[in-house]
């Protein structure tokens, strides 16, 4: 008992600086829903169902738009789909021992963030671990998206407004370092603004919904990047061993 303790502690304090990062971003999310329109209580509904920022905030604007329920959960199901290459690579280092209704739990909280700390440890991850981790980073994401909502609530509109500008620059805050340091994430980059703005100006294809257009976008992109830059055994090889290197 007392081990379990202390790994769940140890992982309640390797998710304080997820649960700090989650909580400013969190803030802007809240804020951009409440201003487009979706409610208090729903905005925090979608927090705590959906643990990741571009699927809420994508979800979020087609909910806003009265987009169709198919039409949003394909979109989610797209932009998440990375989350499931997680959870394979993740049930191999999970402990052997771990129920099943203890990894359906854990796989709640899987998120980029979450999945980097998690596979960055040395041994098998037990369930206690796993919860706090994700307990400390989740209260940072939902307690920042009921005050961002709170908040959002307040402003005049064009403040609010305003402050949508926040989760943009957020995303290119984040997509630039990895551009710069790989060739492939830049070309990624660049490819999928190019052909969302050729999208949104082409006769044909400006008529697309939001949601469909982030769908086939995504797909083009990725079918694109999977044979222009594939991954080979000896790359997979090289990776695993620069990781194993950074954890000794």
């Amino acid at each position: 008992m007392r081990a379990l303790k202390e790994s769940f502690v140890q992982g309640l304090r390797d998710g304080i600086p997820i649960c700090l990062g989650y909580f400013s971003v969190s803030i802007a999310f809240g804020m951009s829903s409440v201003i487009m329109g979706i409610p208090i209580f729903y905005t925090f509904l979608i927090s705590i169902t959906n643990l990741t920022s571009a699927g809420q905030m994508a979800g979020a604007g087609l909910l806003a738009s009265k987009a169709a329920l198919i039409e949003i959960a394909l979109t989610t199901l797209i932009i998440n789909a990375r989350y499931f290459l997680m959870s394979l690579s993740l049930s191999q280092k999970a402990n052997p021992k771990m129920k099943l209704w203890q990894r359906m739990l854990v796989s709640y909280g899987i998120t980029d963030e979450i999945f980097a700390v998690e596979i960055g440890q040395s041994g098998l991850l037990s369930f206690s671990y796993m919860s706090g981790l994700i307990v400390c980073s989740a209260f940072g994401w939902f307690t920042g998206t009921l005050i961002g909502a709170s908040a959002g609530s307040l402003l005049p509109a064009g403040i609010g407004a305003a402050l949508n500008i926040a989760l943009y620059a957020m995303f290119i805050a984040i997509v630039t370092p990895a551009s710069l340091a790989s060739k492939p994430v830049l070309f990624c980059s660049i490819s999928s603004a190019v052909l969302s703005i050729l999208f949104s100006i082409l006769p044909g294809f400006k008529e697309i919904s939001a949601g469909y257009m982030i769908i086939l976008i995504t797909l083009i992109i990725s079918v694109i990047c999977a044979l222009r830059f594939p991954v080979h055994g000896e790359d997979h090889q090289n990776l695993d061993e620069n990781k194993e290197g950074k954890c000794s």
